[in-house]
C-alpha cells in the first residue's frame, strides 16, 4: 500500500460538516456589507515581493520571518499574500479606480502566513476584509467599526472587546519615537533579541511584544496618545464621541500600535477571552500614506480584516456553529423498476421549488437501511417509492422528526403536497 500522503503543516481541510459554519458566515458577511453599501473585490494571492515589503515594513515580523516568497522562472520574485490591503491598494491604483475619488469594497479570501502553527493560527488562513478610500474624517472609521460591530453581532458573537487607539500623523509619531528611542534605549540590557532589533529599525513594534518577560517595561513606556497633534487628537476624539452615540463600548489601550508599518491614526482591534492567546478577531485601522508610498495619488484611507477560523471557532464554542446542510426531503427507493421514476420526481421537485434540498438514495440497500440513512441525513421528510408504488402511481410520505402518520399522495401531486408540509411559497425553499 502506498504512503499516506500528510497534508502541509499549518494547513487545514474544510470538512463537508464544518462547511455549513463558514458558509452561514460568508452569507451574513454579504447582507452586511450590502446593508452599507460594500462592494465586492476580487484580487490575486500572489503579488510581487516588493508590493509587500514596501507597504507592510522591513521591521514587520510578516517581512522577516513569515511571507512566503519565491523566484519563478521569469526571474520574478513572488510573494503568497499575507494580507489583503496592500493588494487591494495596489489593484485600485492599476486599475484607475481612484480617478472617482471614493470607494467602498470588501473581499475574502485566502492569506498566507509561515507562523507557528496553534489553535485558531495557520499557515493557510482566510480572512474577510473591509477597505475604504478618499475618506478623511473621523465618520468612515466609525462606520468600519460600526460595520464589523453589527457583523460580529449578527452572527450572534459575545465575550468580545473593542480596543482603540491613535497612532497620529507621521510627524506626530516621530517626536514619539524618538521618545521612545531613548525610553528602550534605558532598558537595552533587559529588551529581548526581537526588541534589540526594534529598537533600531522601529521602536514602535517593541510595544506589539508579546513576549511576557517584556510587559513590564512595556508597561512603563512613554504614551503615544501624549504626543497627539492637535488635528489627530480631535479626530480620536470625534471617533470616540461617534462610538459613544451608537451605543458601542470601547476601550483606549494606549499600546495598540498593530503589526503593519502603513497605519495613521485610528487603530482598533475587537478582541475575544474565549479563545486562549490568540485572542483577535478583526483589526484594522488608518492608512493614509499607503497610495501615495505604492505610486499612486495621495488618498486617505481605511480598513479592518477578520479572521474567519477564529470566527468560526467562537461560533462552536458558543454553540452557533452546529449548523449543517441538511437536506428537506430524503428519497428512498425500494424496488427493482424505482431508480429512474424516482430520479425524475426527484428532479421534478428541484423544478417545482427551486432551493429546496433533495437528497435520493444512491447505492441500493435495504428498506431499513434506506431509512436509517434518511434519518442520519438530517431529512425532515423522507418520500417512499416502492415497486407497489409505481405501479399505483403514488408515493409514500414520511415525517421524520415528528410522530405523525404516514400518508400516501399521488405521484403528480407530490411537489404541491410537500410545499404544503414543508411551508414552501413563491417557488423558494423557506
Amino acid at each position: 500500500m502506498a504512503k499516506i500522503i500528510e497534508p502541509l503543516r499549518g494547513v487545514h481541510d474544510v470538512l463537508p460538516a464544518q462547511a455549513a459554519a463558514w458558509q452561514h458566515l460568508e452569507r451574513i458577511t454579504r447582507e452586511v456589507f450590502s446593508g452599507y453599501g460594500y462592494e465586492e473585490f476580487r484580487v490575486p494571492i500572489i503579488e510581487q515581493t516588493q508590493l509587500f515589503k514596501r507597504s507592510i515594513g522591513d521591521f514587520t515580523d510578516i517581512v522577516e520571518k513569515e511571507m512566503f516568497s519565491f523566484v519563478d522562472q521569469g526571474d520574478d520574485h513572488i510573494t503568497l499574500r499575507p494580507e489583503a490591503t496592500a493588494g487591494i491598494v495596489r489593484a485600485v491604483i492599476s486599475n484607475g479606480m481612484l480617478r472617482e475619488n471614493r470607494l467602498r469594497v470588501w473581499c475574502m479570501g485566502p492569506m498566507f502566513r509561515r507562523e507557528r502553527p496553534q489553535a485558531g493560527r495557520y499557515r493557510q488562513f482566510h480572512q474577510i476584509d473591509a477597505e475604504a478610500f478618499g475618506f478623511a474624517g473621523p465618520d468612515i472609521d466609525a462606520e468600519m467599526i460600526l460595520l464589523s460591530a453589527r457583523l460580529l453581532r449578527r452572527l450572534g458573537l459575545g465575550r468580545l472587546k473593542l480596543l482603540v487607539n491613535s497612532l497620529g500623523t507621521p510627524a506626530s509619531r516621530a517626536a514619539y519615537r524618538e521618545r521612545l528611542t531613548t525610553y528602550f534605549g534605558a532598558h537595552e540590557a533587559a529588551l529581548d533579541e526581537d526588541s534589540k532589533r526594534r529598537l533600531v529599525g522601529n521602536p514602535l513594534r517593541i510595544l506589539d511584544s508579546k513576549n511576557p518577560d517584556m510587559q513590564r517595561i512595556v508597561a512603563g513606556a512613554p504614551l503615544l496618545l501624549d504626543f497627539l497633534d492637535p488635528e489627530s487628537k480631535a479626530h480620536f476624539d470625534a471617533l470616540c464621541a461617534h462610538l459613544k452615540s451608537a451605543g458601542i463600548e470601547y476601550h483606549v489601550e494606549p499600546h495598540l500600535v498593530r503589526g503593519l508599518d502603513y497605519y495613521t491614526r485610528t487603530v482598533f482591534e475587537w478582541t475575544t477571552d474565549a479563545l486562549g492567546s490568540q485572542s483577535t478577531v478583526c483589526a484594522g485601522g488608518r492608512y493614509d500614506g499607503l497610495v501615495e508610498q505604492l505610486g499612486g495619488v495621495s488618498t486617505p484611507g481605511i480598513g479592518w480584516a477578520m479572521g474567519q477560523e477564529r470566527i468560526v471557532m467562537l461560533l462552536e464554542k458558543q454553540g452557533l456553529g452546529a449548523l449543517r446542510d441538511r437536506p428537506q426531503v430524503y428519497v428512498v427507493l425500494a424496488g427493482e423498476h424505482t431508480e429512474i421514476p424516482g430520479f425524475q420526481m426527484a428532479e421534478r421537485l428541484r423544478d417545482a421549488w427551486p432551493g429546496l434540498a433533495v437528497q435520493i438514495n444512491l447505492g441500493g440497500g435495504s428498506f431499513k437501511t434506506q431509512f436509517r440513512r434518511a434519518d442520519k441525513s438530517g431529512a425532515l421528510l423522507a418520500v417512499v417509492l416502492g415497486d407497489d408504488e409505481v405501479a399505483r402511481g403514488v408515493v409514500s410520505i414520511k415525517d421524520l422528526r415528528r410522530d405523525v402518520a404516514q400518508e400516501e399522495c399521488a405521484i403528480d401531486r407530490i411537489s404541491e403536497r410537500l410545499g404544503v408540509l414543508l411551508g414552501l411559497k413563491g417557488g423558494v425553499a423557506e
